[in-house]
């Protein structure tokens, strides 16, 4: 069994999830970590015991064959091609970029080396939500109609956060485009998008919106609608939905434990996982595994950049949307 060395790069909360997901796989050995903030790297090389090292050195290190980018969204596309150009093969948190143009050139620069590039689309390895795609795929509710996302966090992140995250769509949404088109099969060519600032007014102040609501339509016609907000008093809100001709299925909300107590109170069950750390572990925890398998020859590198690149696209085609009070045109886009 081929053993792939990783080095990460990045030692922040999403960093400290994906290190959990490579040290776990016996296919993976995290050689190295890199981050500016010197506590941090050493706090997950302690951890972990791996070595640290620069960005710079990892990229000239034999010993490393492929890197995790869990660093600033601004920093991925560099990243990707300094990676790329090395020689390594390449996992990055979405998005690639903020900038169409800037994402073209950065899958050209991979296309034109060879290598790799997965987009951290993680939701697509959700156990729940796999099963819905695989109910859809064995024709168990027949043709897909129409798709139904709910996405909600229990709280704004730090408008600090805000102001640099390219803004809800672009932020956020961006996994329920994602996955509107894995679970519709066809591309979006259209989007209609209205956003509010319902939670805290300095979000809109940073010029963005805390509360939005999404219809993507196909040429053939099937819909798929979604519901986004910063802020849900009862916890992570995840919930999708597919109907078709023959029928629907659906993923509910994870809790803990799946338990429901009855009394003269009524019924109750325990609250809703906290947030993505817990909610999505086993969807790390799987990505990581199709990204050796990947890297074994034994699938494609998927959600490719290709994916990154037509979830940005719809996520401009919401901002634009939702900014002129109309339905949008992905071909708008993409001239």
């Amino acid at each position: 069994m081929s053993v792939f060395r990783f080095a990460l790069l990045g030692a922040g909360r999403i960093g400290k999830v994906h290190a959990k997901a490579v040290t776990s796989n016996p296919s993976a050995n995290l050689v190295a970590v890199a981050d500016p903030m010197e506590r941090a790297a050493a706090d997950l090389a302690a951890q972990y015991g791996c070595a640290i090292r620069t960005i710079d050195e990892i990229a000239a290190s034999p010993d490393i064959d492929a890197v995790v980018i869990c660093t600033p969204t601004d920093t991925h596309a560099n990243l990707i091609e300094k990676f790329s150009n090395a020689g390594k093969q390449i996992f990055c948190e979405k998005p690639v970029d903020l900038s169409v143009a800037r994402v073209r050139a950065c899958l050209a620069t991979v296309k034109t080396n060879g290598t790799k590039l997965m987009v951290g689309f993680n939701r697509r390895f959700d156990p729940h939500f796999m099963a819905v795609k695989d109910a859809i795929a064995a024709g168990q509710i027949g043709t897909i109609e129409m798709v139904t996302i709910i996405s909600r966090d229990p709280a704004p992140p730090p408008v600090d956060y805000i102001k640099r995250s390219g803004g809800i769509f672009r932020d956020m949404t961006i996994h329920d485009f994602d996955m509107a088109r894995f679970l519709l099969g066809e591309e979006i060519n259209a989007v209609f998008a209205q956003g509010s600032v319902l939670v805290d007014p300095a979000i809109g102040t940073a010029g963005d919106y805390d509360s939005a609501s999404v219809v993507l339509t196909t040429k053939s016609g099937k819909h798929a609608t979604i519901s986004n907000t910063r802020r849900a008093s009862y916890g992570y809100d995840q919930r999708i939905e597919a109907h078709g001709s023959l029928g629907a299925v659906s993923a509910e909300n994870q809790r803990a434990v799946s338990i429901e107590v009855a009394n003269a109170k009524g019924y109750t069950r325990p609250p809703l996982l906290d947030f993505f750390m817990t909610r999505y572990t086993q969807a790390y925890a799987n990505e990581i595994a199709a990204f050796i398998d990947a890297l074994s020859g034994k699938r494609e590198a998927a959600p490719s950049g290709e994916d990154g690149l037509a979830a940005l696209v719809l996520a401009d085609a919401a901002v634009k949307s939702a900014a002129e009070g109309r339905l949008v045109k992905v071909s708008e886009i993409l001239d």
